[in-house]
């Protein structure tokens, strides 16, 4: 069976860097940091003491207080990237059919501040009383995808997906399968974070997980670089409309990338901490290029998970070396974790977002603030300045805790 292709006709972003698609990958492209100090929770005690919080947010122009105060702030990013993924692709609702139109979001955590601020509610009496009735439909991580469905009245497949930080990668590479084999004719992929709370700091603060460069909050992110010593905690949201090609041709829409390949493996080794050799990732991205018809030298660019872990960034520049052979010292390779930090189960979409536009204007995004690069560290990673270059197919990874990864390719649309 031939499979049908699919493109991508929209996205949206709610980011540390910017909450309007040309704006966040301008500064992508031009090394502007959105990691900043904490303010809205006291982090005197902890070891981290920045993130990557959103910035320039409208709310209102998304959901009214009502809506808003029944949901947990994750939600609102969500939403708001689908929001705005939907109005970018052009698409008239009344002319498409709705039944074959669906929503595949996700997050990571989900609503952890609600469970947290409905806790201490309980707490404060002792009584069952004090707990919000929205309680759990504010806090469920599915509900991004419910409330997208209802608000667009899309009737397809309505997902929601939780696999650690390939949450989003694993939702636009099962948007693809939908669509591919014909349940839908659009779906709208993404997911959202909101994690920069207590407990969010304190869990990953306490797995010593975080960087804890606190007198330089912007230089803290760098991937691959000598001196990094763990990831930033991010806030945010990202959506991409799918579409099938020639359903996107029939009403003239704009085609950012066509989306060619997917793959996904376990790397059956550690709760948190990924192989030394990075097989699992190496196996993601061989499968996804062979669903892409792809071969190693295919492959111009790659957007890397590269969180700034120690042991992580290493493990997959060598799964990058696995995967790509000796093609894989030509492929540029950047980290735009280096500016917007990591948003866990958002991070797969806004960084096949950043790929796409990559495709889209021809440039690599840089690896900012890698000075150094780390033993064990030697592609070329794109750094400090973005690089205008030939990209006609590219590649996004992530890979998250319980060993799942998750990669994407994507290829210049010629029509």
């Amino acid at each position: 069976m031939s499979k049908r292709r699919v493109v991508v006709t929209g996205m949206g972003i709610i980011s540390p860097v910017g909450s309007t698609l040309e704006g966040a990958w301008n500064n992508v492209v031009q090394g502007v940091s959105g990691i900043a100090p904490i303010t809205r929770v006291d982090v005197t005690e902890f070891p981290c003491k920045f993130g990557g919080a959103v910035k320039d947010f409208q709310l209102d122009k998304y959901l009214t207080p009502k809506e808003a105060r029944r949901m947990d702030e994750f939600m609102h990013y969500g939403i708001a990237a689908g929001v705005d993924a939907m109005a970018d692709s052009g698409l008239d609702l009344a002319k498409i059919d709705l039944d074959r139109a669906g929503v595949i979001t996700g997050s990571g955590i989900g609503g952890l501040q609600t469970i947290q601020d409905e806790h201490n509610a309980f707490l404060s009496a002792m009584s069952p009383r004090k707990i919000s009735p929205f309680f759990v439909p504010a806090s469920i991580i599915n509900m991004i995808s419910g409330h997208l469905s209802i608000r667009f009245g899309l009737r397809g497949p309505n997902l929601g997906v939780v696999t650690a930080c390939t949450t989003s990668t694993h939702a636009i590479g099962l948007g693809l399968r939908t669509i591919q084999y014909g349940d839908a004719d659009i779906i709208l992929s993404g997911g959202a974070e909101m994690a920069t709370t207590i407990m969010g700091l304190g869990g990953f603060g306490q797995a010593k997980a975080l960087s804890t460069r606190n007198d330089d909050p912007q230089g803290a992110s760098r991937p691959w670089d000598k001196d990094r010593d763990g990831f930033v905690l991010s806030d945010g949201g990202g959506a991409m409309v799918l579409e099938e090609l020639e359903h996107a041709k029939r009403r003239g829409a704009k085609i950012y990338a066509e989306l060619v390949g997917f793959g996904m493996s376990g790397d059956a080794h550690h709760i948190t901490a990924p192989p030394e050799d990075g097989h699992g990732a190496r196996r993601a991205m061989q499968a996804a290029m062979r669903d892409a018809g792809a071969n190693p030298a295919d492959v111009q660019y790659v957007n890397a998970h590269a969180t700034s872990t120690p042991l992580g960034d290493v493990a997959e520049t060598l799964a990058l070396k696995g995967a790509f052979g000796d093609a894989a010292k030509k492929i540029a390779v950047s980290a735009t974790k280096s500016v917007t930090g990591h948003l866990l189960g958002a991070a797969g979409v806004v960084e096949a977002i950043f790929t796409a536009l990559a495709i889209r204007d021809q440039v690599a995004p840089p690896t900012m603030n890698l000075h150094q690069p780390g033993e064990g560290c030697d592609l070329d990673y794109v750094p400090m300045t973005a690089r205008k270059m030939r990209i006609d197919t590219a590649m996004s990874n992530s890979f998250g805790f319980g060993g799942t990864n998750g990669t994407v390719v994507l290829r210049r649309f010629t029509g």
